[in-house]
C-alpha cells in the first residue's frame, strides 16, 4: 500500500476511534463495540449499495452494443417518464444480488438514517402499511429499525445484527457518531488533494478490522475470544497458501482467518496472473463458534466484505455439537483457547475424531488438533496455535498422542513464536502445521519422513510497552520464505538458531519432543577478534564498577529510609 493510502487509513482510524471512544463513559468495551460496529455495518452496506446504484445509473443511459443494461430514451414519451423508469429499475433487487451486494431497503440506507436523525424527536417520519403516522421515538430506535429492515430482506443475517436500544445511549451521542461516519468520504476518497485507489468496501473493511483489534485491547483477556493478532493470522495464511478450496475454522472468533484468506488472494493476483474477484469464488468458508456474540460478529465481518459463508445453524460447541460433521476441508486453521480444562463430556468417549488417542479430560489442546485433522481431506493442510507445552508435555496421554502423530508423518512444520503477541494471554505459543499428504504434488517436492522446525522467538518488534508484533517484510516474509523453500526443495539450507529439517530419527532421538530450539541449536556467534585476555580484563573492570555503583546506591537508600524512621 502506498504511503498516502496508509496515512489516510491511519488518520481515519484515529478519527473514528476517538468518536467511538466517547461512549466509553457510558458503557464498557464489551457492549459499546456492538453499537459502533453496527453503525459501521450500516454505513458499509449503504455505501456498497450506493456505489452499485451509481454504476447502474450510468449503465442504463450508456448506449453501447455490449451493454445489456441500456434503457433507450426513445422508448419513453418524456424525460420524466424516462427518469421514473430508471428510478424503478434501480430498486430491483436482482441487479444487486448478481454482484453479491446487499440489497438495502430505503429505511435502512445511510442517507435516510442521517436525514431522519437530524429531526426533533416526535417528528413524523413516514406512514406505516395502514397509513398511520410513524413518529421518531429515539435515535437508537431509528438504528434498530434499519437493522430490522436489512434482516427482513437478507435472511442469512436473521438474528445476527445486535439491536442497540437495550444499551440506552443518549440521542446526542448517537447523532455524533452518525455525523462522524457521515462526514468521512468512504467513496472516492482524496488525501492531500490526490485521489486514492481505495473503494468504500476496502476502507470500511479496514475500519471494522481495526476496531475489532482496538476493542480486543480495551477488553483485555475477554477480547482474545474473538480476535487473533492480524500479523499471526497473516503468517499462517501466507504459509498455507489457500488459493482455492474449502477453508474451515472450528474456533473462528470474528472470522479473521477468512478475511485474511480473501486478502491473500487479492495480494497475489498479479504475481499468479489471475483475476482476484474470480479466484475468490473458488474459496468456500466454513466456521463454528460457541460464543453467541462472537458468532454474530463473525457473520457481520463476512457480510461487510461480501464473503459468502456457512457458520452452521447456530453458535455451538465444536466438540459436542459439530455444525459441519461431514465437512472435509482443504485448509483448516484456528486459534483455539489454550489449555481449556472443562471441555470433556461423557458423550465424547470413543469419538471417531480421537484416531490418534483420546485427549486428556483436563486439557483440550489435542482435542482441537484431532478435531481439525478429522475435518481435513486426504490432501489437506492445517495450522493451529497452541501453548508451548503441547510440544513437550507427557501429561496423561499427550505424549503418546504426539508420538502417534509423528509416527504417522502428519507434522510438517513447527514454529516457535516470541512472547507477548496476544492481548489475552502471556502463555508462550507455537504454531503446528500438519498435512495429510507430504508426497510430491502441486510443485512441492516429496517431504515424506521430514519435518521442518523454525525458531522465530527472536523475531518481531515491540509495538508498545506490552505487545509484540511481526513486521511483514522482516518477519512474516522471512518465516514464509523458509517454509516454502523447504517445501519446494529450492535453495533451502539449515540455519543454526533459525531452522532445521529433521528426519523421523532426529525426532525419535529427542524423545518425540517438538520444541524447535532442540533442533535448530544456537545461532553462530561472530568473532569480534578481541584477544581473550584483553576482553576479560575489560569485563572484570566493568563488573567491578557496577558493583561499586550498586553499593553506593544501597547506602543512599538506607540513609533515606533512616530519615523516614525505618531501618534496613
Amino acid at each position: 500500500m502506498i504511503d498516502n493510502e496508509q496515512q489516510f487509513l491511519n488518520e481515519l482510524d484515529d478519527k473514528l476511534w476517538k468518536a467511538a471512544d466517547k461512549l466509553r463513559n457510558n458503557l464498557d468495551a464489551a457492549n459499546y463495540k456492538h453499537i459502533v460496529l453496527g453503525l459501521i455495518f450500516l454505513k458499509y452496506v449503504s455505501d456498497a449499495f450506493e456505489e452499485r446504484q451509481n454504476e447502474l445509473k450510468d449503465l442504463f443511459q450508456q448506449d453501447d452494443d455490449d451493454n445489456i443494461y441500456y434503457l433507450p430514451r426513445d422508448d419513453y414519451q418524456s424525460d420524466e417518464d424516462y427518469q421514473q423508469a430508471i428510478n424503478e429499475e434501480l430498486e430491483l433487487i436482482e441487479y444487486y444480488q448478481e454482484k453479491n451486494i446487499f440489497w438495502v431497503p430505503k429505511a435502512a440506507r445511510w442517507s435516510t438514517l442521517k436525514n431522519l436523525a437530524a429531526l426533533p424527536i416526535g417528528s413524523v417520519i413516514w406512514k406505516n402499511e395502514k397509513g398511520e403516522d410513524v413518529k421518531l421515538r429515539s435515535i437508537s430506535w431509528l438504528i434498530d429499525n434499519a437493522l430490522d429492515e436489512i434482516e427482513k430482506i437478507n435472511t442469512k443475517l436473521k438474528g445476527i445484527l445486535n439491536r442497540i436500544s437495550q444499551y440506552q445511549i443518549d440521542n446526542e451521542k448517537l447523532i455524533g457518531l452518525i455525523n462522524s461516519f457521515s462526514d468521512t468520504s468512504f467513496s472516492n476518497p482524496v488525501y492531500n488533494g490526490e485521489p486514492l485507489q481505495l473503494n468504500s468496501k476496502d476502507i470500511l473493511g479496514h475500519v471494522y478490522e481495526y476496531f475489532l483489534g482496538q476493542f480486543a485491547l480495551a477488553e483485555g483477556k475477554q477480547g482474545g475470544q474473538y480476535y487473533t493478532p492480524k500479523s499471526i493470522v497473516s503468517l499462517i495464511v501466507e504459509m498455507l497458501e489457500p488459493y482455492k478450496g474449502r477453508v474451515y475454522d472450528p474456533a473462528m472468533g470474528s472470522g479473521g482467518f477468512f478475511v485474511s484468506s480473501q486478502k491473500f488472494i487479492e495480494e497475489h493476483a498479479t504475481e499468479k496472473h489471475y483475476n482476484a474477484t474470480e479466484q475468490k469464488r473458488h474459496i468456500s468458508v466454513y466456521g463454528q463458534e460457541s460464543n453467541p456474540t462472537t458468532w454474530k460478529l463473525a457473520a457481520m465481518n463476512m457480510a461487510i466484505r461480501g464473503i459468502d459463508f456457512n457458520f452452521g445453524k447456530k453458535n455451538a460447541d465444536s466438540f459436542l455439537d459439530d455444525q459441519h460433521p461431514d465437512l472435509r476441508a482443504d485448509f483448516v486453521m484456528a486459534n483455539p483457547p489454550f489449555n481449556v480444562r472443562d471441555w470433556w463430556h461423557t458423550n465424547l468417549e470413543n469419538d471417531a475424531r480421537w484416531k490418534y488417542g483420546t485427549p486428556p479430560q483436563n486439557n483440550a489442546n489435542f482435542a482441537w488438533l484431532q478435531h481439525m485433522l478429522y475435518h481435513l481431506n486426504d490432501n489437506g493442510s492445517m495450522a493451529l496455535l497452541l501453548a508451548n507445552g503441547s510440544m513437550s508435555s507427557n501429561t496423561n496421554s499427550e505424549g503418546e498422542i504426539r508420538k502417534t502423530l509423528i509416527e504417522a508423518d502428519l507434522i510438517e512444520c513447527m514454529v516457535a513464536l516470541p512472547g507477548q503477541l496476544f492481548t489475552n494471554t502471556q502463555i508462550p505459543a507455537c504454531i503446528w502445521f500438519l498435512t495429510k499428504n507430504k508426497k510430491s504434488r502441486n510443485g512441492k517436492h516429496d517431504r515424506t519422513g521430514k519435518t521442518l522446525f523454525i525458531d522465530a522467538r527472536s523475531l518481531g518488534y515491540m509495538k508498545d510497552r506490552v505487545l509484540r508484533d511481526f513486521n511483514k517484510e522482516q518477519d512474516i516474509d522471512k518465516i514464509t520464505s523458509i517454509f516454502h523453500a523447504w517445501q519446494l526443495g529450492e535453495g533451502y539450507n539449515n540455519q543454526p538458531g533459525i531452522c532445521f529439517s529433521a528426519t523421523l530419527k532426529d525426532i525419535q532421538d529427542r524423545d518425540y519432543i517438538l520444541t524447535p530450539g532442540r533442533y535448530v541449536g544456537s545461532a553462530e556467534q561472530q568473532d569480534d577478534n578481541e584477544p581473550f585476555a584483553e576482553k576479560m580484563t575489560y569485563l572484570t573492570q566493568r563488573l567491578k564498577a557496577q558493583y561499586e555503583e550498586g553499593n553506593h546506591l544501597l547506602i543512599e537508600i538506607r540513609k533515606s529510609m533512616e530519615g523516614l524512621g525505618y531501618e534496613i
